[in-house]
């Protein structure tokens, strides 16, 4: 196999083909990364997502983006409605007053709950984005296993298995990748390995961004407060918007009964080392799972 490592989006990515990419893949894949973050990025100024924060209003999009922005707020409503308004893609005002913010001042403030009406306040059609009220959107529970898909997709007339590896969201086509599941404490170890064939797997750990006394990125919407049973959550389903959505759903109440519905595997380890799976999980643990 032949891997290209690159940084995009704040993040370490690695693209596995079985031959090596040329010169034109590469620049598509990057242009297809480019416009995303152009898009959804609440780091840069000069993103569609920053030029809505302080007044709302409605921003074009390209027709790509637009498939985008329909495809995670469809993802995201399901989310809210099976955590309770937990996952919300308006958190991006409690990320910032907690230090989580364009400038990654990192300096915590007073928490903020997000905005409990987001789904009268956020829409896309086929113009655009709208945003009726000021306020931050965040797409993090979704948005890099979206454009995993959409890289992927982009590679799929390739022979051979490929793996597009966003910096622990992988999405593989034409074969099997053999993934371990890092233990969120130790990256030198594992809580388990899966075998991942056409699929995609994503993991999140608040151990990942994390910054402060306590404080990380996996948010509660309804109180601005970092999570906390849960530290770590593998999810693995058939695409990487609905693997990186249920990673994020799991580490709220109801998180687990929406990866099931969905059909997506997952583990999870809680803050006192106890780990839980679904049932049928297809992997190998290496401790004792709790469920």
């Amino acid at each position: 196999m032949h891997s290209w490592r690159f940084d995009a989006i704040g993040t370490r990515w690695e693209i596995e083909t079985a031959e090596p990419l040329d010169g034109s893949a590469r620049a598509r894949v990057g242009e297809i990364i480019e416009e995303f973050d152009a898009v959804w990025s609440r780091f840069r100024d000069d993103s569609v997502v920053s030029s809505l924060r302080a007044h709302g209003g409605t921003a074009e999009l390209t027709p790509s983006a637009v498939g985008d922005a329909a495809a995670m707020l469809e993802v995201y409503r399901a989310l809210a409605h099976a955590t309770d308004g937990g996952v919300t893609p308006l958190i991006g005002s409690a990320l910032d007053a907690l230090g989580y913010d364009a400038a990654l001042t990192l300096r915590p403030g007073t928490p903020q709950t997000a905005p409990a009406e987001w789904e009268r306040m956020l829409r896309c059609d086929e113009r655009g984005l709208t945003l009726d009220e000021p306020a931050v959107i965040d797409v993090g529970a979704v948005g890099k296993g979206r454009l995993v898909d959409v890289v992927s997709g982009a590679l799929a007339r390739l022979p051979g298995r490929v793996t597009v590896d966003g910096s622990g969201d992988v999405r593989v086509r034409g074969g099997t990748a053999r993934i371990a599941l890092e233990h969120p404490y130790d990256p030198t170890s594992a809580v388990g390995v899966v075998e991942v064939t056409d699929a995609a797997l994503c993991a999140s750990a608040v151990t990942r961004r994390a910054w402060a006394s306590g404080l990380h990125h996996v948010l509660d919407g309804r109180t601005g407060l970092p999570v906390t049973t849960w530290v770590a959550t593998w999810a693995l389903a058939h695409d990487a918007l609905h693997a990186d959505a249920a990673a994020t759903a799991l580490f709220f109440d109801g998180g687990d009964e929406l990866a099931d519905r969905w059909g997506a595997h997952w583990v999870r380890m809680s803050s006192d080392g106890r780990v839980e799976r679904s049932s049928g999980f297809p992997g190998v643990l290496f401790t004792e799972p709790g469920r």
